[in-house]
């Protein structure tokens, strides 16, 4: 269990390194090519190094501590519902081609500079700031049985998760200043326990201006 928890903690490390602000700054300076293939070459890469690691913890022998069955299953069907709504209505905000590297890449084919998207607080951002995060916790834990290995695994991720949320969260207030701070205040960052709040950022005003 030891060298699986060194190996999900190693994943997790590198894929954050990866992502930070020196790395981000540097391959924006670079521009071109690197540009281009920075993002779709991250995903690639996350998702290659993620298979071996998958592959082993499931070849290991696990003893199961929780299954969802019975009135359990009504948890389990909430949670996963809640993570379903805030990948979709998640989706609806974010831009899925420049998530994925594909905007970067096709500027880059086409000459075009690297797009920079305003921030907005419209759908589901209005009720959470990080609705895929606070999704994505909900699903790693409404997913299959809970075995030794699986609890290890998800609380590492968890707290994973949670991290990035705090980093994402430092470099959003670096990059977007006080309209950021006054959103940050105003809707929750993980549980949507305020219900929609009706905030419009400078972007929204200067569109309905």
């Amino acid at each position: 269990m030891l060298f699986l928890a060194l190996l999900w903690i190693s994943w997790c490390i590198l894929h954050s390194l990866l992502i930070t602000s020196t790395v981000n700054s540097w391959f924006k300076k670079k521009g071109g090519l690197y540009l281009g293939l920075y993002r779709p070459g991250y995903i690639l890469f996350s998702i290659l190094t993620l298979i071996p690691i998958l592959y082993y913890q499931y070849t290991l022998p696990q003893r199961l501590l929780f299954s969802w069955h019975g009135y359990r299953r009504l948890l389990q069907f909430f949670l996963l519902s809640y993570a379903v709504i805030l990948f979709w209505y998640g989706k609806k905000n974010y831009d899925m081609a420049f998530f994925l590297g594909l905007s970067q890449w096709r500027d880059y084919r086409t000459g075009k500079p690297t797009r920079q998207f305003p921030f907005r607080c419209s759908g589901v951002l209005q009720y959470v700031r990080h609705p895929w995060y606070s999704g994505g916790i909900a699903l790693l834990w409404a997913l299959g049985p809970i075995t030794d290995a699986g609890l290890l695994v998800k609380s590492i991720l968890t707290v994973y998760l949670i991290i990035g949320t705090l980093l994402e969260e430092r470099k959003l207030r670096h990059e977007l200043g006080t309209e950021y701070e006054h959103y940050c205040s105003q809707v929750p960052m993980l549980v949507p326990w305020r219900g929609k709040v009706a905030l419009q950022t400078g972007a929204e005003k200067h569109e309905q201006g």
